[in-house]
Parts: structure tokens; sequence; C-alpha cells
């Protein structure tokens, strides 16, 4: 291809990794059987890699015990935790499909997930936050309270038959995780062991629901082979080693928390460290500091919170040296602190979508800083990436067109969605990502845009159309559009503009009460405007772009 023109391939003299998740996983675990695997301070958590490789062995063999099948959906919706790492590599070992749940999902969002991909079973949290799960859960499936764990009936979820909580206590109709933790038979483990080598590294191995544009959120199916060498190379542009220990306080439910953060440490021997269920500055802190972190990650608010912490000096930090900052652009300011303040010179930014698994560029650690703040990195290892224009040709060096990646990071496509993933991914294997991106001559990529609606919220994804598709349910709402207003803590919050019907009134909390435990509080709008209509084109196409400009303008948001 021609120098000048913005494509990339990511050739390396370091192979892919050809197999699945569960035999890589033991083979680490017999090369640093000493070395620690998982530490969460907050459950008195601490195993070596040879324990860990056996609870999650043991996990496996007692899912499939269950009569679970492989290609079977299995369904996590618990806060950051031991068990939700135990499970994420125990499913893979035993052919089955995790199925990640946002914590902050409410009843709609999970009844809508469950039936999608028909889980099969679930495993939850009792609690989190302000959110009873158990209790959301007796709502949907009500017919769990008369049914014997693992023989549930419902009429909502009909493949629905396991529910297996997390916690001491006892719900009926639900069997309690630390009974599946039993040492497997000879026989379990012989069953376990035929399944294990029946897998190939293209099956699919884990879904993210990613918020659709079009209202409902998408499934992206993942693979083996999609996660575990993402996890891989991104380990190996932070340099992770064996005695690495990265502190991890982003979701695990998100592919930064599962693949950047858990794969990345799994692939190099080193630990995973947890600070607690969700971000917490004071927590981050105090763990870096008792255990010697060595690596960080989070989206930029959270390293906000860190450098704004009234205690932020009492810490001893000086063990970082590497992390990943991602998940929204990152102010060169907070950078410059970070390096500075954190001791995160090797620090980098990565820069990817969960149906990429998820990271198709990212910094190197020595790349120098003013490069590692204004772009992205280069691409990364065995991936091509090209920038188009509006008709789908390459366009030069330094100009601007949407991004398109292609690879073995690509995912298989969104679950029991043909159409939508034929959106996505086009007949010659090319991810269309929707972001707008420049490519220099060196190679170094930045984003200058974004599918025109997305709102980023603190590194949160909304997609304005699925909170409007809620929010057309309201009784009084004609008409509703939301739009992203700058804000200086979250980046952008969203900004609902409605329409009553007319003769009809109603105030913003009363639209906000309609949205609580309904939907999750992030897509809540911070925001909401009561409108006479829409700016709108000649051909009547509203045009967000001006809509956003007068909310931003009338809430004094001007950005």
């Amino acid at each position: 291809m021609h120098p000048s023109l913005s494509y990339v391939h990511g050739a390396h003299d370091v192979p892919l990794i050809g197999e699945t998740i569960g035999p890589f996983l033991a083979r680490i675990a017999a090369r640093y059987p000493d070395n620690e695997a998982l530490v969460v301070p907050h459950q008195d958590v601490r195993w070596t890699y040879a324990q860990f490789d056996e609870r999650v062995t043991a996990l496996a063999a007692g899912l499939l015990a269950l009569g679970l099948q492989p290609g079977d959906r299995v369904g996590i919706w618990s806060p950051n935790c031991a068990e939700w790492v135990l499970v994420q590599f125990a499913t893979a070992r035993a052919g089955l499909v995790l199925v990640n749940i946002n914590p902050a999902y409410r009843r709609a969002e999970l009844e809508y997930v469950l039936g999608k991909v028909q889980c099969a079973c679930l495993i939850l949290a009792p609690a989190f936050k302000t959110s009873d799960y158990l209790a959301i859960l007796q709502d949907v499936v009500p017919e769990i309270r008369a049914s014997a764990p693992g023989r549930l009936h419902a009429v909502r979820l009909p493949q629905l038959r396991h529910v297996i909580r997390l916690g001491s206590g006892q719900t009926p109709g639900m069997r309690g995780f630390d009974t599946l933790l039993a040492p497997p038979s000879a026989g379990q483990r012989a069953h376990l062991a035929a399944i294990e080598t029946g897998l190939q590294f293209d099956e699919p191995v884990n879904i993210q629901f990613t918020s659709g544009t079009t209202g409902a959120p998408k499934g992206a199916t993942l693979t083996h082979h999609n996660i575990l060498n993402n996890g891989f190379f991104v380990g190996e542009a932070m340099k992770l080693g064996s005695q690495d220990r990265l502190c991890i306080p982003v979701p695990l439910y998100h592919c930064f928390g599962m693949v950047l953060g858990n794969l990345a440490c799994v692939t190099h021997g080193a630990a995973m460290v947890f600070p607690g269920e969700s971000f917490e500055p004071g927590a981050v802190l105090a763990t870096v500091q008792a255990e010697r972190c060595t690596g960080l990650h989070g989206v930029p608010t959270m390293f906000i919170a860190l450098l704004d912490h009234p205690d932020f000096a009492r810490y001893d930090l000086s063990t970082l040296r590497t992390g990943i900052m991602a998940g929204s652009p990152c102010p060169a300011e907070v950078m410059s602190r970070v390096i500075g303040k954190m001791h995160m010179g090797e620090i980098t930014i990565a820069y990817g979508m969960t149906e990429t698994s998820p990271v198709s560029f990212q910094s190197s650690v020595d790349d120098p800083a003013p490069l590692r703040v204004s772009t992205i990195g280069r691409v990364h290892p065995h991936l091509e990436v090209k920038i188009v224009d509006a008709d789908g040709r390459i366009v030069p060096r330094g100009v601007k067109g949407e991004l398109l990646t292609r690879g073995y990071s690509v995912m298989l496509g969104y679950w029991d969605d043909e159409e939508k993933t034929r959106e996505t991914i086009d007949a010659a294997g090319w991810l269309h990502t929707g972001d707008l991106a420049v490519i220099d001559e060196q190679g170094f990529a930045a984003i200058v845009g974004r599918a025109k609606d997305m709102v980023i919220r603190g590194g949160e994804n909304i997609y304005p159309r699925e909170v409007e598709e809620f929010l057309y349910r309201h009784p009084k709402v004609l008409d509703v559009q939301c739009v992203g207003v700058p804000d200086p803590k979250y980046g952008e919050e969203l900004c609902a503009c409605i329409v009553l019907r007319p003769g009809m009134q109603a105030d913003a909390e009363e639209i906000r009460q309609f949205c609580q435990g309904q939907i999750a509080h992030y897509k809540i709008p911070r925001y909401i405007r009561f409108v006479e209509g829409f700016p709108m084109t000649v051909t009547g196409k509203i045009q967000k772009y001006l809509l956003r400009e007068q909310a931003s303008t009338d809430l004094g948001l001007a950005g």
C-alpha cells in the first residue's frame, strides 16, 4: 500500500496465540505456580496461580455438573469481586459462554439481555449500591420463589434454569455459589478435560452488551482468540512481566476490566489486584500503596478523582510504573500530572471498542509524552486499519475519515442479529467503528470525532436513541431527543429535550422518577428541557448538532 495513504498493518514478530483460554491459564499456572494471581483485600482473597487455577477447574466442573452444556450462556450480574474472575475463567475452561451484565442495569435491561441470548444460568450478587438484585430478579421470574434450585420454569425466560447467588445467605430457588467449588471427582475432571480438548479457539467465549444506536443493546460475541490475544498484546505494550501487580478499579463487566485487566495479567503471570467492588478513590490509593502495585488502569475521570483526593499526598505511589488510560479522550494536563505525581512514566493510552475485543491502537511506554496525549498511538500487532471517506475510499495520511479495522480482534458478530452485524462488518471483513480519525505519516492516529450521536459520560458510552426509546413510553411525552452537553467532570452529560403532548404538564423530577430503577443511573438524563420542537432540515431530519448547541447555550454550558 502506498505509504501516503491511511492504511496501516501491525506486522509483528511475536505470533498470535492459537489456543483457548483454559489450557493457556493451566500453562501459566504451571510456569508461575507461586506467583500471586488474584488479590482482593476486601474479600480477604490472596491466591497464587496454582490455587487460582485449581479453583477455576473446580468451578468449571461444578458448572458442568449442573447439566450445563458447552455453548450454553451463563450470565453474571455482579460488581467486581473474586467470584467474577473465577467465573470468567471457569466458563472459558468449560466451553460455556459468559454473558456480562452491567451492574448498573435495572429490571427492563436485565430481562432484555437474559432473553436475548437465552441464558441457561445466571450468577448474581445479592445487591449492589441501591439495587436489590435478588428482588429485581424475583420480579422478573416470580416462579423462582416456589422452584427447587436448578429447576426454574419461568414463563418470561423459558431457557433460564439455574440461578446461583453469591454470598453466604440463602434464597428460595437459588443455589449458593460456594457449593460449586467442591473438589471435583476423577470422573468430573475427566469430563472437563475431554470438553476442554475439544474446544476451538474461534468459538464464542463471551457476550458483551453495547448500547444500540437503535434502542436495544446488542450482544457483541467474542471468541477465545479475540480476547486472549488482545489481552496478551495489551500487556506487551505495557511491558508487563511476571513480577508486575496491576490495580484494576475499572468494571469487570466491560472489556477494560476483563481483557485489559485480567487477561493482560494472566497472559504474563502478573497479579490482578482489585481495590473494591467499584471505583472509590481512597480505596484505590490505599491498595496501590499496601499491595505495592506497579500498574493502574482507569478512565480519565478516575485519575482526576485520585489526583484531587484530599489525602493524595499521604500515599506512597512510588511503586507505580505503567497502566492504561482509556475510555474517553485524555486531557493533556491530566496526563502530565499522572506521569509527574503518580510515578506512571510508562502509562499508555489505548483506543478500541467492545466489538474489537477491544483494543486497536495503543501508545507504547517509550512514546514521547506529547504524542501519548495528542494521539492514541499506533496500530496494535496483527491488525489492519484504514481510514476511509464517505464513499469508502482510503484517504491520504493526515485526512480525516472513518476508522475501519480488520483482523483477529473483530467479533464474530452481534448475537442473533444478522442485520446489525452486516451493517457493522462489511463483506471484506472490515469493522466500521463509526469513529472519525486521522493517521499521520508515522502511523500515529488521533480520534477527531465520532459516530454522530454517541455521548461518552466519564468513560460510559450512552447511545441517545436507547434513552429516547425508553422516554417515549412516558404517557406525557410526544417527542424526545437526547444530546450530549459539555461537563467539566464527566466530559459530557446527557440532556433530554422533550416535547410534551398537547395540554400536558410535567417537570424534570417526574421524568427522572420515571427512569429510576428502570434504566441504569448513568443513562438517566442529567438535564431535562421542555421544548416546543426541534431544529429540522428541509427534509425533516432533526439537526442534533444544532439542538446540542441550543441546549448547551440555554443551560449556560457552552463548551
